[in-house]
């Protein structure tokens, strides 16, 4: 009987040594695991606090963005205002090219009219010139008779005063003949 519990207690004690082992292998395992654990909760700690960094840099880069676009938009805005005003003021100058463009063609047509008018005056002009000359040529011919006919007309004078004397002197003689003839 001592030997069946003998048998018993070695039966007992190989499996205490067993289960000693395999609880060992446990705790090793466990120790091993809560040490993956630790690691793992690090690690995702870290992860959160970098998505948590990512995130607020998002965040400041999306504000950022949104600031941006909001100056974009305005700068958009303000481009459009300018564009509707250069299209207001290319049309203005169209319709300012277009009644300078028949000013310039009806000042064509005048300087046209002009130069043929220049071209008749030129010619008339011309004429008158050639007219002055004779006209000219006359004036000094007629001035050249007036000269002669002053001289002739101050020869005359002379003459016509010599014969007032001339007969002032004979009435002079013709009384004292008179008077001795009376005598």
């Amino acid at each position: 009987r001592l030997t069946g519990q003998q048998q018993e207690i070695n039966n007992l004690i190989q499996r205490k040594i067993a289960v000693d082992e395999e609880n060992a292998c446990l705790k090793n395992e466990f120790s091993n695991l809560n040490q993956k654990f630790k690691d793992k909760s690090q690690e995702l700690k870290d992860t959160e606090e970098c998505a948590q960094k990512k995130e607020e840099q998002n965040r400041l880069v999306i504000k950022n963005l949104e600031e941006e676009n909001k100056g974009l938009n305005t700068c958009c805005a303000d481009l459009l205002n300018d564009l509707e005003k250069l299209r207001k003021q290319e049309a203005q100058w169209k319709t300012e090219k277009s009644g300078n463009d028949a000013r310039i063609k009806n000042l064509e047509t005048d300087l046209a009219e002009a130069r043929e008018q220049m071209k008749e005056l030129r010619s008339i002009c011309s004429n008158l010139s050639s007219q002055l000359a004779v006209k000219q040529e006359e004036l000094s011919q007629k001035d050249s008779d007036v000269m002669r006919a002053k001289k002739e007309l101050q020869e005359l004078q002379n003459l016509y005063r010599q014969n007032i004397k001339h007969t002032a002197q004979q009435a002079e003689l013709i009384k004292q003949l008179q008077a001795l003839n009376t005598d």
